[in-house]
C-alpha cells in the first residue's frame, strides 16, 4: 500500500489491528497511548505525534520504508 498522507497511515494501522482481532483500547493498552491517541491516528490527524504513530505501527508488524520518486 503506497502511504500518501496521515489518512491513508491511519487505514493501514486500522486494517491491520482489525486483521489482528484488536479493540483500540486493546491496541492502546498494548502501545501505552490512550484510546484517543489510537482513534485519531486512524482517523488521519494530522497533527499526531509521529514516533508514537511509528511505534503503534511496529506494534502491528507494519513494515515502512521509503523510496525515491520515479
Amino acid at each position: 500500500m503506497m502511504i500518501q498522507n496521515a489518512t491513508d497511515f491511519g487505514t493501514a494501522v486500522k486494517q491491520q489491528r482489525k486483521n489482528q482481532g484488536l479493540t483500540q483500547t486493546q491496541l492502546s493498552a498494548i502501545a501505552n497511548v490512550s484510546p484517543r491517541f489510537i482513534g485519531e491516528l486512524e482517523r488521519g490527524k494530522p497533527t499526531i505525534e509521529l514516533e508514537k504513530a511509528l511505534h503503534v505501527a511496529w506494534l502491528l508488524g507494519l513494515n515502512l520504508s521509503f523510496e525515491d520518486k520515479e
